[in-house]
C-alpha cells in the first residue's frame, strides 16, 4: 500500500515525485519510459537556469534528483486504474499495486497525419522524433510536416545532419510558434519553407524515397518528419469516469483534484493554459501537495 502512486515519468510525474519524497509520503512512479515528450525535444531554451539545455539531459537530472531522494521508479506500463473503496489499483504486466492517492500525470501523444504511406513507413522514414532519429539522415534530404514550435524546433535541429530541409505547413505563416524560433527558421537558407501545402501521401518501396503534396507537386526526399501536435492521453481514466473539458485534458482545480476523490492531475495531459516543462513541473509540485494535504486530513 502506497501512499502516492504517480502515472507517468515527464516533468510533471518526477517532480510530483521530488516534492512527495520531501513530505514523506511513501511514493512509486510507473512509466514505461522517463522523461516524457520533453525528453524527445532537441532543445530547451525556456527554463530557468539553463539558457539550452536538450531536452534528454534535462529530463534526466529531474531523474536523478527524484531517485536521490529515494523516489521509487518503477519502468513499467499501467494497463488498468481501479478504484475500489477508497483504495485505487493499478495494474501492471507485472502485478497490482493499491495506492490511496494517484497523480495521473502521462503527458500527451503524437498526433497522426492518417495519411497513405504514414504507417507503413514508420521506422523506415517516417519519424515523429527529431532528437532520435535525426543522426540516421546525415547528407539527405527530409520534410517536417508542421508550423508550430514542435516543428520550428525540429528543423533546426536537423540543420546539423540534412543537406536539405522542408517545412511543409498548411498555415500561412509561423505564427503558431515561437517568435524567435519563426526567425531563425525564416533566415536558415537550408530550410525551403512551403506554405498554404499539406502533404496527401508518403511514397516509396521498402523506404521513404517522396511524398505528393495537395498542390499536385512531388518531392523526392529520404525522411519525413511529423510534428504536428498531440493529443492528451486519457485512456486509463476510462474506468473511472473523470471529467474531460471540451477538447480531452483533465479538468483539475487550482490544487489539481478531479472530480474523482483521491485522484490528481498535472502537466500536459490536464487543461492546464501553457504546455511547457516549467508548468508541468509546478503542476507537479502542486499535485503532490494537494495529496499531501488530504492525507492529512484524513488522519493518513
Amino acid at each position: 500500500m502506497y501512499d502516492l502512486i504517480i502515472v507517468g515519468g515527464g516533468p510533471a510525474a518526477l517532480t510530483a515525485g521530488i516534492y512527495a519524497a520531501r513530505y514523506k509520503l511513501s511514493t512509486v512512479i510507473f512509466s514505461k519510459n522517463i522523461g516524457g515528450i520533453a525528453a524527445t525535444s532537441p532543445k530547451i531554451c525556456n527554463y530557468p537556469s539553463y539558457p539550452a539545455i536538450g531536452g534528454f539531459e534535462l529530463m534526466q537530472k529531474f531523474t536523478e534528483h527524484a531517485k536521490v531522494l529515494g523516489v521509487e521508479i518503477i519502468y513499467d506500463e499501467v494497463k488498468e486504474i481501479l478504484k475500489k473503496d477508497k483504495i485505487f489499483l493499478i495494474k501492471t504486466d507485472n502485478g497490482t499495486y493499491e495506492g490511496r492517492k494517484v497523480i495521473y500525470a502521462t503527458g500527451t501523444k503524437r498526433e497522426r497525419l492518417d495519411i497513405p504511406g504514414e504507417g507503413k513507413f514508420q521506422g523506415r522514414g517516417v519519424s515523429y522524433c527529431s532528437a532520435c532519429d535525426g543522426p540516421f539522415f546525415k547528407n539527405k534530404i527530409v520534410a517536417i510536416v508542421g508550423g508550430g514550435d514542435a516543428a520550428l524546433s525540429s528543423a533546426l535541429l536537423l540543420t546539423e545532419y540534412a543537406s536539405k530541409i522542408y517545412i511543409i505547413n498548411r498555415g500561412k505563416d509561423f505564427k503558431k510558434g515561437d517568435p524567435t524560433w519563426a526567425e531563425i527558421v525564416m533566415k536558415d537558407g537550408k530550410i525551403e519553407k512551403m506554405f498554404n501545402e499539406e502533404v496527401i501521401e508518403i511514397v516509396g518501396s521498402k523506404i521513404v524515397e517522396g511524398i505528393k503534396l495537395k498542390s499536385g507537386k512531388k518531392l523526392k526526399l529520404d525522411g519525413v518528419f511529423i510534428e504536428i501536435g498531440s493529443v492528451p492521453e486519457t485512456s486509463l481514466l476510462k474506468n473511472l469516469k473523470v471529467k474531460l473539458n471540451e477538447r480531452g485534458f483533465v479538468i483539475v482545480d487550482k490544487f489539481q483534484k478531479t472530480n474523482v476523490h483521491g485522484l490528481f492531475s498535472a502537466g500536459d495531459v490536464s487543461n492546464n493554459v501553457i504546455k511547457q516543462v516549467i508548468t508541468s513541473a509546478g503542476e507537479g509540485a502542486v499535485a503532490s501537495y494537494g495529496a499531501y494535504v488530504e492525507l492529512k486530513q484524513e488522519g493518513k
